[in-house]
Parts: structure tokens; C-alpha cells; sequence
């Protein structure tokens, strides 16, 4: 009898053995079909990936499964192999990797079909008058059923703030009406766009007409300039493949950028457009996955785990700000989205486009190597120019929270002029910590190594590292002294302050605090879009993708963050954030100006970067990798652990690399740095460390990485710390 050969979503690096469930046809079954069985105490859905002929597991001991879920495969073909190249490669448990591939339903074993086939609608003759002033919750969601004419379901009805018990007045009102939907598979339309494209500059079309001359697989480097009109690109090329019939995947790297995005793509493309992110609810997730699967949708738009949407007819795959490490997965199963974006392309045989205006060194590297086609576009769109740049030395002058005289005064002159400021500060809260101005305490967290910040709405100490929260203390937990001060400034503290100096025009603030509402980012757009005067003030979630074109004054408060970082991508991350924040001014009819504050205006990084550009310093960032024998110029990956006792997770690591340092059968060429502990060793209570391993051959690091794994398996230590393996890090901390 031929036995199940599974993948299961578990820890354990191996495939599991099962009966076939009885009446099972086994002519029928495919790999890649889920498969419910016991496991443990438990049942959980497995992907079967052949069917053995043996088994090294005593019959008497083989359990059978319970049932097979699918006829077909739910992951098409390039999908599931592109699942199980992902799980080998970031040395990541087969059964996992495929798990993460699916959508939250099919992994619990949900069938593989839409879930919101009960929708509703407002009725034909529907109107809003009918309902009395009194019945508020009953317009509201009357509106919102008059939005989607096309059909909600009660699950997003909840998600949008609608309260489905009131449908049924609606009904018995006739106002509303619930029916049966079923996709249309065979749709197509022959007029895709809504509006006309806008008119190209060379560079643009030099771009568009490469890209979509492609015949087959092929990687571009899009490095544009911020306002060059990279969007534009995307969507001339991408209309190419729509009219061929053809679907486009194209990746975001926050969920905060996925508004502004897919608005406009539904301005341009009279087509369904669907989104993937972690803030869909389950349902809506399924369904969106099987209409890129099914074909319906001609637009795929989504953050990281996007990449693994099945399409029915891929085109192209397009990867926008294609340097953000947001890309990365830093938990669990540690890929990179832009990594797997290429090599996708390469199975499925379509183009893939990086698009960026600060590229990360490693894709630059890739460019230089002839890995990708490199296009540039230098020009702003339009009439627009670059904006200007300007070194504020603050030492030795009076700061204002965090704001000098002379940026004070040039902020007045900007607003006075009816245009808009955009201050930038990358740091939540109040102000970074709280210090007693007796002895010098300083307000740690207890479970981590960092300070807690102070937050002053609502007022409370936060650690961002853990998110432990305490209240603010009345006295100092080391001397009693009552005199507690906040040092530094945040995002709310500077708030204050330009609220207090300019009284007159509104001071908009953007982070993590003031956008957790649902639909909260897409109000502050609209409102900053009105074109008032205005300050907005916020973290690094405004330097990306947003497009502001009354903004003439960008400020960047601390420009020095970063330039002595441990990590040595730390300059590499600040050149880029410059940039991306810069790139907010004078991006339409008004011209735009950047000052940076700075306590070093001399530094040889920061004025490169202002006087050549980019592409200066990413040369010689590039440069100094090499020397140093650095990524990318070499291969790297590494271990981390943590433990419950100091040193614990330090000896564990150190007896392994002593284990596997005395085996002379062990790949040649390795590099091993460690183990040492982590830059921040106390992080939610755990004790950290790591250990870097490097090498000029990715084939031997792949071997001993594959060494390692099997030693730690099979070592009872390994029990008593967390480990977890990160091939091509981005982040060393």
C-alpha cells in the first residue's frame, strides 16, 4: 500500500508518514492537496508531497489519515514549488513554509471556496429619506450599503463600523435585500481603463518600453528619483499586460501605503483591484486569494505575504520601494518578499520590477553584476524640481524641543506663505525617557535593555521593544526625589510646541498612535490634500510613497540618527530615510526646500549625500562593503537564541560552533563570528545572543547552516533555549 508522505506545520525538519484515509482513491491524489490527520492530541491539515512506496515508520505505528480535503491542488504549481524553494533555502521547517503560503482558512482546514457568497444591498428604489432623523445607525449603514452596489458581506459590514442587526429593519423597510453571489470567471473587459494615461518623458518611456518588451524572465532595477514618476511606470506597463489578458501582482511594503495605492489603481483601471494584508479578516483574505487564483482579479495589490497569491495568468510582478526591510519576515519563517518576488518571476517566467529612489545596496550590487537591468529615471515629473538642501549646525544653539530659532523662522515664512511643512522625527511619545534630575535615574524597562518612553495621551511609560507599559511614577525608584523630567523630544512633545507657536494653523501628527483606527491614515491624506496651510509632523511612516503637493518646507529635526549605529547597514538605512523624506518637498508647482539639523555638518556621509546624491554614496558605501568583506559582496546568516538566564543562550551557541569546528569533515571557506551577545541582550525578558556565519560560497554556508540544524536537533540543550536560523539578515539586531 503506498503511504502519505506529508508536509505538517510544526517545528520538527521532517515529513510524516500516514495511512490513506479509507475509500480513499489514490489514483486521484495530486501533491500539493490537503490532508486532515492526528497529530498529537490534535488534528491538523497537512500538504501531502508524494506518495512513498516505504516507510521507516513501524507499521503497527502508522496512523491513517482522516481525510483528504481537495481533488485538486489549492497552490498551483509554481506556487507550491516556489513554497518548498523558500522553506530549503531560509532552512525553514517544509510543512510551515507551505502553511504560510495558504490563507488562514485552508490551513484550519476550511474548504477552498468563497466565503462571502451571502452578500447584501440596498433594494433599486432604495433612497435615504425614507429613513427618519432618529434612525442614525440605520442611514449610516443604508449609506454604506449604497456604496457597494455590488454586494457587502455582514463580516466586512462589522469591519466597516456597520451593525448587521440592523439589516433586518432595513428589509422590513425594503430598503435592503440579501442575494446569492457568484463570481463571474469569464469577465473581461474590453475597455480597462477609467481615465487616459498621462504623457510619458523620455526617461519614462525609455522605462515602459523595456519592461514590457520582455519576452520570458527578467529582473529591472527601477531607481527613480522621488517624484520621477515611478507610479506612472507601473501602470503604463502594467496596462500593457491587461490588455495581453494578463495579471499583475504589485507589492507594498506597509499596510499604511495600500490606501493611496490601490485609489490609484481604481482611478485608472476600470477593473476588479483586490488587497492582501494582515488587517483583512479571514473571509476577506480567502476570497481575494481565490479571485487572483481564479483570474478575476486583474490586480493583485499587497504587503509581504502577497508574494505567494497564486496567479491564473501572471504577467508581471512589480516590488515598490523595493529598500524597505519591511520586506523581510523577522519572526518564524524569515524570508524576504523581494528576494522570492525574483524568484517567482524566474519559475513562472514573467518580469519582475524593483522600484525604488534610494535602492538597496544588495540590488545595486545585483545591478552592477548584470544580475538585473538597471533603468534610472533622473527627472521629476512634470515641471517639478528637485528640492533644495540645507545643513543646519545646531552646536552651541538654544533648542526648543527639539527646534532651533532659524528652522522656527523659516517654518513661520512657509505657512505665511500658504504652502505646508512636513517635520520629521522618528520618535513616538512624549519624549524618549524620563530622568530624575537628583541622581540621575533613568526610567528603564524591567524586561528589556531600553529605556521606556514617555507617552503623554493617555500618560504612561511604554517600552517599544516589548510593549510593556507602566504607569509614570510620582517619585524616583532610586533616590525618592519627586524632581522627574523628560529628556528629549518625541513626536507628541514637538506637537505641543508647534502647536504653542503657531497657534493659527493646524499641526497634524503621524505615527503608530494616531493612525490605529481603521481608515485614520486615509483622513489625515484627505484632510493634508485639502491644500491649507498646515504643519504635519510625524515618524518615518510619512516618508514613504505619499505625495503632498502643497508641501514646500521639509525639516528633519535629528539627521544624525543612525550615522554611528552598530549595524553596518545603519548609514545605508539613514541615507535612504533622507532621501525618502526629503522627497516630500516641492513635488508639484511649488519649489521645495530640506533642512537638516545636524550636530556633525562636517561629516563626509551627510554632505555627499546633499552635494553628489545617492548614487555617490551608495558607491561608496558599496565599496567599503567589499573591502570589509561584508554582504554583499559575501553570504551570511545567523543564529540567534534566547534564553530564560544570562549566558545561557551565549554557551549554547558557543558549545555548538566548538562541536562543529572540530569535525574535519565540515565545508571549507567558513567564517564565524561569535557567539557574542546581542546588541540589546534583554528583550522581553529573554537573554540573547547570536552567532554570524559568512562565506564566499553560498552552496558550503547552505551545507554547514543544514550541519548545524541536524546537530541542534539532536541535542538535548537545544530544549532549554529558543533558536531560530536567519539566512540573508537584514537586521543584526
Amino acid at each position: 500500500m503506498p503511504y502519505l508522505r506529508l508536509a505538517i506545520p510544526s517545528p520538527l525538519r521532517r515529513l510524516f508518514d500516514y495511512l490513506p484515509p479509507q475509500g480513499c482513491d489514490l489514483a486521484t491524489l495530486q501533491p500539493g492537496v490537503r490532508v486532515k490527520v492526528p497529530f498529537g492530541r490534535r488534528e491538523i491539515t497537512g500538504v501531502l508531497i508524494e506518495l512513498a512506496e516505504t516507510t521507516e515508520v513501524p507499521l503497527n505505528k502508522l496512523k491513517p489519515a482522516i481525510a483528504v480535503l481537495d481533488d485538486a491542488p489549492p497552490m498551483p504549481d509554481t506556487i507550491f514549488k516556489l513554497a518548498r524553494w523558500a522553506g530549503n533555502y531560509y532552512q525553514h521547517p517544509l510543512g510551515d513554509a507551505l502553511s504560510q503560503a495558504l490563507p488562514v482558512l485552508l490551513r484550519k482546514g476550511e474548504p477552498c471556496e468563497y466565503t462571502h457568497q451571502h452578500l447584501w444591498r440596498a433594494t433599486a428604489d432604495a433612497d435615504i429619506s425614507q429613513l427618519g432623523k432618529t434612525a442614525a445607525r440605520q442611514r449610516e449603514l443604508l449609506l454604506l450599503l449604497m456604496e457597494h452596489p455590488n454586494g457587502i458581506s455582514e463580516g466586512a459590514i462589522r469591519a466597516e463600523g456597520g451593525q448587521t442587526p440592523l439589516l433586518k429593519k432595513l428589509v422590513d423597510k425594503m430598503l435592503a435585500e440579501s442575494f446569492i453571489h457568484k463570481p463571474n470567471h469569464t469577465e473581461h473587459n474590453d475597455q480597462p481603463l477609467h481615465e487616459a494615461p498621462l504623457t510619458l518623458n523620455d526617461e519614462q518611456h525609455h522605462a515602459v518600453s523595456k519592461i514590457t518588451a520582455t519576452e520570458g524572465f527578467k529582473t529591472y532595477l527601477l531607481q527613480g528619483v522621488t517624484g520621477s514618476g515611478k507610479t506612472e511606470v507601473y501602470l503604463q506597463a502594467i496596462e500593457h499586460y491587461i490588455r495581453q489578458g494578463k495579471q499583475a501582482l504589485i507589492l507594498v511594503p506597509e499596510i499604511g501605503l495600500t490606501p493611496q495605492t490601490v485609489a490609484r489603481f481604481k482611478a485608472r483601471f476600470n477593473l476588479p483591484v483586490v488587497v492582501l494584508h494582515s488587517n483583512l479578516t479571514d473571509n476577506q483574505r480567502l476570497d481575494a486569494w481565490l479571485q487572483a487564483r481564479e483570474g478575476v482579479a486583474r490586480i493583485i495589490i499587497g504587503t509581504r505575504s502577497a508574494i505567494f497569491t497564486p496567479l491564473r495568468n501572471p504577467g508581471v510582478i512589480f516590488i515598490d520601494e523595493e529598500h524597505d526591510t519591511s520586506f523581510k519576515q523577522q519572526e518564524g519563517f524569515r524570508y524576504n518578499a523581494r528576494d522570492l518576488a525574483v524568484m517567482r518571476g524566474h519559475l513562472e517566467q514573467i518580469p519582475v520590477v524593483l522600484g525604488t529612489a534610494t535602492p538597496a545596496i544588495e540590488s545595486l550590487y545585483n545591478a552592477k553584476q548584470g544580475r538585473y537591468q538597471w533603468l534610472k529615471l533622473n527627472k521629476r515629473a512634470g515641471d517639478a524640481l528637485p528640492p533644495k538642501f540645507e545643513l543646519l549646525d545646531i552646536r552651541q544653539l538654544p533648542l526648543q524641543d527639539g527646534l532651533s530659532q532659524p528652522l522656527i523662522q523659516q517654518i513661520k515664512g512657509h505657512l505665511q506663505q500658504g504652502t505646508q511643512v512636513l517635520i520629521f522625527l522618528n520618535r513616538r511619545g512624549f519624549a524618549p525617557t524620563m530622568m530624575c534630575h537628583d541622581c540621575g535615574w533613568i526610567a528603564g524597562c524591567h524586561r528589556c535593555d531600553a529605556h521606556m518612553t514617555l507617552h503623554r495621551k493617555p500618560y504612561h511609560l511604554h517600552c517599544h521593544h516589548c510593549d510593556s507599559q507602566r504607569p509614570v511614577p510620582n517619585v524616583c525608584d532610586n533616590c525618592g526625589s519627586h524632581d522627574l523630567k523628560p529628556v528629549g523630544a518625541g513626536t507628541e512633545r514637538t506637537e505641543e510646541l508647534l502647536q504653542a507657536l503657531f497657534p493659527e494653523f493646524p499641526v497634524i501628527r503621524v505615527d503608530r498612535d494616531t493612525t490605529q483606527r481603521k481608515n485614520a491614515m486615509q483622513h489625515i491624506m484627505d484632510r493634508v490634500h485639502q491644500g491649507f496651510p498646515c504643519i504635519l509632523i510625524g515618524t518615518q511612516m510619512l516618508a514613504k510613497g505619499h505625495h503632498f503637493p502643497k508641501v514646500t518646507l521639509v525639516a528633519i529635526l535629528n539627521a544624525d540618527s543612525g550615522l554611528f549605529s552598530a549595524d553596518f547597514r545603519g548609514m545605508e538605512r539613514t541615507a535612504q530615510l533622507i532621501l525618502q523624506v526629503a522627497g516630500r518637498a516641492g513635488r508639484a508647482d511649488h519649489p521645495g526646500k530640506v533642512v537638516m539639523q545636524t550636530h556633525h555638518a562636517d561629516h563626509p556621509t551627510i554632505t555627499s549625500l546633499v552635494t553628489e546624491g545617492y548614487e555617490a554614496f551608495a558607491e561608496q558605501e558599496l565599496s567599503q562593503r567589499i573591502g570589509a568583506h561584508l554582504p554583499p559582496s559575501i553570504y551570511c546568516a545567523m543564529f540567534r537564541a534566547e534564553a530564560n538566564h544570562p549566558g545561557q543562550a551565549e554557551r549554547f551557541l558557543n558549545n555548538l560552533r566548538n562541536l562543529l569546528a572540530e569535525d574535519i569533515l565540515q565545508p571549507q571557506g567558513i567564517q564565524w563570528l561569535g557567539p557574542l551577545p546581542s546588541p540589546m541582550e534583554k528583550r522581553a525578558g529573554q537573554f540573547r545572543a547570536q552567532l554570524v556565519l559568512q562565506s564566499h560560497d553560498r552552496k558550503a554556508l547552505h551545507q554547514q547552516l543544514h550541519n548545524i540544524i541536524c546537530q541542534v536537533d539532536s541535542d538535548p540543550e537545544a530544549r532549554k533555549v529558543r533558536w531560530s536560523v536567519d539566512v540573508d539578515p537584514v537586521d543584526m539586531f
